[in-house]
């Protein structure tokens, strides 16, 4: 009998599932509205060995739930959801897909941020509503204008490559500070709030930690230039939304794309649907034809890798100190 994994949410890729079944093992798949009451009661009855997250809160008392569980594998980048510090007390390593879907996002984010600067969105919400104005559009150009990237990992750098064309200057703001040579339209700079004041377009690409949970907040918006725009396909965690909402119903910035929200789904009644001046995709930015079946297969060669005591992607490990043990 192979092994048995658990697939939270969605599922995965009908190529990552072939491999499964190539590899004789068992597997079932959640749901994504599935709650932790839900995953706790279906963990407990299929007992897997592995855990490939999707979508859902991975509580430490959601792995005890599987008294056999050997490992979690991420289904994608974002980790927040993954008690990870649990999963390392019962030495359970914690991996995930970190080359599968940065072309993906950044893709989504370049055409988040030509969207919200024309106004594609709106504009094209009028013309279906009979509105077919021309003397009022003011859309505005990318050409020569300055990108503030927060965060420079993999999307990051991909996204300035991304911008190149237009002859964007990139400013970037990247804790680690790490000194490399990059090429002459792309600067670091040693402190964030330097970004928020020279970029048109901040843009975030870092993970929700401590340190960056509500980093864009009232203080942080109220130093960007009054025609900036906030782009956000990392974590919604990282932008304070009500202040943000404000900054955006008073004008005080240009305006706003989000992939990603404080609560996902966000409640019916949010203030960001009745505003003109955001637009909004469903956490959407790292799904495509191909980082789907990048992910998918990248997460059960992880969980596989650990299951069958083989040597490990460690550039795919959250917890080393487990692996290092």
């Amino acid at each position: 009998m192979g092994y048995r994994i658990f697939i939270t949410g969605s599922g995965i890729a009908k190529q990552a599932q072939q491999l499964l079944k190539e590899e004789n093992c068992i597997f079932e798949t959640g749901d994504p509205k599935d709650t932790p009451d839900d995953l706790v009661r279906k963990l407990k009855a299929f007992n897997p060995d592995g855990l490939i997250v999707r979508q859902g809160g991975i509580s430490g008392e959601v792995q005890g739930a599987a008294g056999s569980l050997k490992v979690i594998c991420k289904h994608g980048v974002g980790t927040d959801n993954i008690d990870i510090e649990a999963a390392s007390r019962r030495c359970i390593p914690v991996m995930y897909t970190p080359e599968a879907n940065h072309e993906s996002v950044a893709e989504h984010t370049l055409a988040l941020i030509l969207s919200i600067i024309r106004g594609i969105p709106f504009q094209d919400r009028r013309i279906r509503e009979g509105v077919f104005d021309k003397k009022a559009y003011d859309g505005t150009e990318i050409f020569e204008k300055t990108l503030g990237v927060i965060g420079f990992g993999r999307i990051g750098r991909r996204l300035s490559e991304l911008v190149a064309p237009f002859r964007m200057r990139v400013l970037v703001y990247h804790p680690s500070r790490t000194v490399e040579t990059l090429p002459p339209y792309i600067s670091k700079v040693q402190n964030v709030e330097e970004l928020l004041a020279r970029a048109d377009i901040v843009s975030l690409h870092c993970p929700l930690t401590p340190e960056t949970e509500g980093m864009i907040n009232q203080e942080a918006l109220a130093q960007m230039k009054r025609n900036a725009y906030v782009i956000n396909t990392s974590r919604g965690g990282v932008v304070n939304e009500g202040d943000l909402i404000s900054a955006l119903q008073e004008k005080r910035i240009g305006g706003a794309a989000l992939d990603v929200f404080a609560a996902e789904p966000p409640a019916a009644d949010n203030p960001l649907f009745k505003l003109d001046n955001v637009i909004l995709t469903p956490h959407v930015g790292g799904v495509s034809d191909s980082s789907l079946v990048n992910m998918g297969m990248e997460s059960v060669k992880n969980v596989l890798s650990v299951l069958k005591g083989e040597s490990l992607n460690m550039a795919s490990l959250k917890n080393r100190e487990v692996v290092e043990k």
